[in-house]
């Protein structure tokens, strides 16, 4: 008897372990004996994928930082290669971390496994040339951005846009003295957010200028600021540079609830990237600041690799500058402080930005997981992946999910 369709997964990051826990439940609603193998975090183990090493290990990024993790990054990549040649799944998906996950999908696919990549690098942004790599390791791209795939389709690689399951997840109308109460802020304090970040290294060149600034505004317009943090070891990080910089400061540093406090706040500073999007569901006046290590905006800088307006994705994706943005030597606590003042002070900007962040977060609230799930089980049956030795006893679900 043929056994369950598998499927290998390498998540970067908590945040590519949400996305796959999403999308294995969506795959498992057509296949539920479907089985599921490889890198994950603890959503993914809840939502039943066998854990072969754990998502944090691919927590690192940048053009520069990575060399000094690549002996051990060799050597997971090795074994993962060794082990998914082994087991053979019907398809690999590599869902973010694309330094590591497109190395290892050329190979597996060049093993004769299909391979999808589940997030889109940043190619239409910077590094450009990196598509042609996409396109030899990856049969299929799936989009969170709509955006997106008309990039892919210039340069002849297959992508869809399957939608954000955050867009889906997080509610239109955020309940805001819900979020207050459950925080125990009042209705009438000003709240101001500081992420800075949900890797250690981010934290550590962003951490003490986002405190500078939540001072700076407190200093001119009395506030108090809370703080969600990704992981124990970034919340030490940043619990010293309080000490040192803003040991007075008004400021609630808690464990996890980035939702909740988006949603409490009326203004947001934060490190750009997915929080960013989260801000923007939250339809929240924000501030975006990044800062790489010194060589990398070097060399980004000295090769030409940005090739975008913007780099925040609430202006990429509203396509006009609707919130600051710091990068680099921009960062410092009088420039980030004097930005989150005018967000919170703009009350007119407020209401045409919360105009625009619900019109995108309608386009993203597609049921993004399931359109990901259909994807790829469509990819499968014209690849003839999903009628192979492995189907599962249900190989009419498959057929049922429209191709991308």
């Amino acid at each position: 008897m043929p056994g369950p369709l598998t499927i290998g997964f390498v998540a970067g990051e908590s945040s590519g372990d949400q996305l796959g826990a999403a999308l294995i439940t969506a795959l498992r609603a057509r296949l539920p004996q479907l089985r599921c193998l490889g890198v994950c975090g603890p959503a993914m183990q809840a939502a039943g994928c066998e854990a072969w090493a754990d998502s944090h290990e691919l927590a690192v990024m940048g053009l520069i930082e990575p060399i000094r993790h690549l002996p051990r990054l060799a050597r997971l990549r090795r074994m993962l290669r060794r082990r998914f040649l082994q087991e053979r799944p019907q398809a690999f998906i590599g869902i973010d971390a694309p330094a590591f996950n497109l190395g290892l999908a050329a190979r597996l696919k060049a093993a004769g496994l299909t391979t999808v990549q589940y997030v889109s690098p940043q190619v239409w942004a910077w590094r450009q040339g990196r598509v042609h790599r996409i396109g030899r390791a990856c049969d299929l791209v799936l989009c969170l951005y709509p955006f997106e795939p008309d990039f892919y389709a210039r340069h002849g690689v297959r992508a869809a846009f399957v939608g954000h399951p955050l867009a889906d997840q997080v509610p239109l109308d955020p309940d805001r003295a819900g979020a207050r109460a459950a925080l125990g802020l009042a209705v009438t304090d000003t709240v101001v957010a500081l992420l800075p970040g949900s890797r250690v290294g981010e934290v550590q060149r962003l951490g003490a200028d986002f405190l500078r600034a939540a001072a700076w505004v407190h200093a001119r317009r009395p506030a108090v600021f809370a703080a969600p943090m990704a992981a124990p070891a970034v919340r030490r990080v940043f619990e010293g540079q309080r000490a040192g910089i803003a040991p007075a400061l008004p400021l609630t540093v808690l464990d996890g609830r980035a939702r909740e406090v988006l949603a409490a706040a009326d203004a947001v500073l934060v490190a750009s990237g997915t929080a960013t999007l989260e801000a923007l569901l939250a339809k929240r006046p924000m501030v975006v600041a990044y800062r790489f290590s010194a060589l990398t905006a070097f060399l980004a800088r000295r090769l030409g690799l940005v090739k975008v307006r913007y780099f925040s994705l609430p202006n990429l994706l509203c396509e006009q500058p609707l919130v600051p943005e710091f990068l680099q030597e921009q960062v410092t606590g009088a420039a980030l402080g004097s930005a989150l003042l005018g967000q919170l002070e703009d009350a007119a900007g407020r209401t045409a930005l919360e105009q625009a962040f619900r019109h995108v977060h309608e386009r993203l609230r597609v049921n993004g997981a399931d359109c990901a799930a259909q994807a790829v089980l469509g990819l499968l049956q014209q690849t003839g992946a999903a009628g192979s030795p492995g189907t599962a006893p249900d190989g009419g679900a498959a057929s049922r999910a429209a191709a991308p």
